[in-house]
């Protein structure tokens, strides 16, 4: 399965259209952040959920990647494997994950803050989804 399938590509369109770093780099303004890599691991139907779906996929933060603010509409598992990630939802504290630390974010939750914690080390998480079936992953928000 290719590195970006159908539900990165929303991601990172997301990334590169909402990212206030997201210009060419010119004298005197930073480089833009590198995009995380979104590979899909498996989409089930739940069938004892009527009109839900879980999806897996692996996030890997290149060294200072950063997410746009955005929301799943969705119950999000997050368990980082490798580096270290920084999360926050809107109203929630700002956490610095490592391997084997986990995170969680409702439906409702707004994700103000996702980045790889260092500009030198990579960093790589598994994500489970729960949301309604055909619903996209991501939703960039204003």
């Amino acid at each position: 399965m290719s590195k970006i399938t159908k539900f990165g590509l929303p991601f990172l369109a997301a990334g590169a259209l909402l990212s206030p770093l997201a210009h060419a780099a010119a004298p005197g303004h930073p480089a833009t952040p590198p995009d995380a890599i979104v590979t899909e691991l498996m989409t089930k139907a739940m069938p004892d959920i009527p009109g839900k779906d879980a999806v897996m996929i692996t996030v890997d933060y290149p060294p200072g990647a950063v997410d746009p603010v955005h929301r799943h509409d969705a119950y999000s598992f997050v368990y980082v494997l490798e580096g270290s990630i920084v999360m926050q939802v809107k109203g929630g504290k700002e956490v610095t994950l490592t391997p084997g630390r986990t995170f969680f974010e409702g439906p409702d939750d707004i994700h103000t803050v996702g980045r790889n914690a260092s500009q030198t080390q990579p960093a790589k998480f598994v994500v489970v989804l729960i949301k309604k079936k055909g619903a996209p992953i991501l939703t960039p928000i204003q």
